[in-house]
């Protein structure tokens, strides 16, 4: 057991969730141990604690865990892709919000919310939280 290394109790408990939670999340693929114990007990990198903040951030947003896993595992390449088709989804929002119906700019407003938040929790990201 190195001495960074955390047990999934004291991992749940740093992620203020539960050690079922932390068990379901490395079943998806979500966490991976860093190491097992002589007795198989698995050790988790304490940093995991912001990965699963982040990971329940995402879940509350709507992201589903399939997509945060995909995500976890996407290639640079594939980020300057998806922010280049973002960038032109956001054209094309505010493209619509002046052809629309007052009706409609109330819900393009909430659409639009909803990306600003989710940009704003790309951007709190901590650099050192482990990715796969």
């Amino acid at each position: 057991m190195t001495i960074q290394s955390i047990r999934i109790g004291e991992l749940a408990s740093r992620a203020e969730v539960s050690i079922r939670t932390v068990d379901y999340y490395t079943n998806l693929g979500l966490l991976t141990p860093t190491e097992r114990t002589s007795a198989n007990y698995r050790l988790y990198d304490p940093a995991d604690a912001d990965r699963i903040g982040l990971i329940k951030n995402l879940e509350t947003q709507g992201i589903s865990l399939e997509e945060i896993a995909t995500a976890f595992t996407g290639r640079a390449g594939e980020v300057a892709t998806s922010l280049a088709r973002l960038d032109d989804d956001l054209k094309a929002l505010h493209a619509a919000l002046d052809v629309a119906p007052t009706a409609m700019q109330g819900l393009l407003a909430v659409i639009a919310g909803r990306v600003h938040t989710l940009v704003a929790i790309a951007l709190q990201v901590p650099p050192d939280i482990p990715i796969l």
